[in-house]
């Protein structure tokens, strides 16, 4: 999952309710049948093999490496023998891998040293100069989340012509790509991005992507780094040193894996999907093999039933997601405008098994979300359809920011609707989420996320029960549903679909 990794909505005490509906013309489906099938143990079987696949390619399951393929390569069988038209979809992105940690020095007025990470897609090389600080930086930082420190070319500067500076750009409403391209375009020589500085955003920014590669060296800091840099802005130079690789010529070859079952209405689509690949740093065994784990289950479950789904039924495994979307996003732009006209909405379940996890759903009605535009239609009503189905088994959910920051978000720049569910990433649960969901306040719901820690071992399997019932009842309602998600029963919205400016704010942070 990319995030800097999780935008979680800042939750108050009162938030943490169930919303109330949006009308939803769906069939009242039974799913007991499918949520009994799906177990914990289904779900292990599939995580025990991608963490073996890990295991033996050096720890990590990346698009473009060999634990990848392997992975294309067991999910593409076990779909297959379960009956699923199987499609292997084949796409090239630039690899990137760090060579080496970076580093980021105060050299005078007095020496000293900043906790760093790297940026993907970041350049390469060493730069030393002055900081200057983008204009909007608040410190201290507001107390919602909301500072634009960056996101416009006025915020900067004009950089010197004959020395070398580094912009400081803060956390916030424009993606971390903005901020980077806007600094560059002022002739900024590298750029240190730091955390917000709110509950939760004030950690160290890592496992971060900028989406595509840049020329100019790219860290992140924490809050309290990125605070004594502005404080000590102009009064010394800093050195900042990365080391890193991205591969063009050739490019990495990756996949995305669909299987389409071959029963179902092939003008109503449900396309249910989960990024396949891990980061490199660890074999993403909750982020996201829990994801993956989970609707591979759900497939194998609903193969055996014996009864056919009304719609169409497409699981989708993304590739490069961490990268930045690219799996899911050269998916639909391969698609012409009828083919995209089929899909009749996207399902998204990315980590599903944190081990301090709160039951998060994606915020279709932007009811809980700090966002320009709106939702594609339809999206309140999946929002809905997970809220109300906890609901009924007398457990509390929160919304989290509908901000189009996983695979999902290809599809509602395309107008589909779309929803899901979250578990949580590098986010600090509160003392109020503690109280509601259990779990330990003051700690990230995944210690792990990023990390090579994210294994089979540091999964909840509490969380996969119950993330798993609630996907098996989505799945089976939306396939299964004579009806629409409209109020009057219509399958497709009548609205104009967004265009695609109404989500560029909502992108290459992939932010959850």
């Amino acid at each position: 999952m990319r995030k800097s990794a999780a935008i979680v909505a800042s939750l108050l005490l009162g938030s943490l309710i169930v919303p109330v509906s949006s009308a939803s013309a769906l069939d009242d489906v039974n799913t007991k049948k499918l949520r009994n099938a799906v177990t914990v143990n289904g779900i292990l079987a599939h995580e025990r093999v991608l963490q073996r696949i890990a295991n033996r390619n050096d720890g990590n399951r990346a698009s473009g490496t060999q634990g990848y393929a392997e992975s294309v390569d067991y999910v593409k069988a076990r779909l297959e023998a379960s009956g699923y038209d199987v499609t292997v979809q084949e796409f090239t992105f630039p690899f990137f891998r760090t060579l080496g940690p970076s580093t980021l020095a105060q050299v005078s007025p007095a020496a000293g040293s900043y906790e760093n990470a790297t940026l993907e897609y970041s350049g390469n090389g060493e730069v030393t100069g002055t900081v200057v600080p983008a204009g909007g930086i608040q410190v201290p930082p507001p107390e919602t989340p909301g500072v634009a420190a960056g996101c416009l070319p006025s915020d900067f500067v004009p950089a010197s012509a004959t020395e070398d500076q580094i912009a400081l750009v803060q956390r916030g409403t424009c993606t971390f790509a903005i901020k980077t391209a806007n600094a560059v375009t002022a002739g900024y020589d590298a750029v240190v991005v730091f955390n917000e500085g709110q509950p939760g955003r004030d950690g160290l920014l890592e496992g971060v992507t900028l989406g595509e590669p840049v020329e100019v060296p790219v860290v992140g800091v924490d809050y309290a780094d990125g605070a004594a840099l502005y404080a000590a802005a102009l009064a010394g130079p800093v050195t900042l040193q990365v080391s890193t690789q991205t591969e063009y010529d050739p490019e990495a070859v990756t996949y995305n894996v669909l299987a389409d079952t071959r029963k179902g209405d092939p003008d109503q689509v449900v396309v249910v999907g989960a990024h396949l690949d891990s980061v490199v740093a660890g074999p993403g065994i909750n982020d996201n093999g829990s994801g993956t784990a989970t609707i591979l289950e759900i497939a194998e479950e609903m193969a055996k039933l014996g009864v056919a789904p009304r719609k169409q039924v497409r699981f989708a495994f993304w590739g490069a997601e961490e990268a930045g979307l690219l799996g899911s996003e050269h998916y639909v732009d391969t698609l012409s405008d009828d083919e995209l006209g089929t899909i009749y909405a996207n399902l998204n379940f990315d980590m599903v098994g944190s081990p301090n996890y709160v039951r998060f759903v994606y915020d279709g009605d932007l009811s809980d979300s700090e966002l320009d535009g709106a939702a594609p239609p339809g999206s309140a009503q999946i929002e809905t359809l997970f809220t109300d189905y906890f609901a009924g088994q007398d457990l509390a959910t929160a919304p989290t920011a509908f901000d189009g920051r996983s695979d999902y978000g290809p599809f509602i720049t395309a107008g589909i609707p779309a929803g899901g569910l979250f578990s949580g990433a590098e986010g600090i649960k509160t003392e109020a989420e503690a109280a509601i969901f259990g779990g330990t306040a003051g700690v990230a719901y995944d210690p792990n996320y990023h990390q090579a820690g994210d294994t089979i071992g540091n999964l909840n399997t509490k969380a996969l029960a119950e993330f798993g019932d609630a996907a098996a009842h989505a799945v089976w309602t939306m396939a299964r549903s004579r009806s629409g998600l409209y109020e009057d029963g219509s399958r497709m919205a009548r609205s104009a679909p967004p265009t695609k400016d109404s989500f560029d704010r909502w992108g290459s942070d992939w932010v959850r």
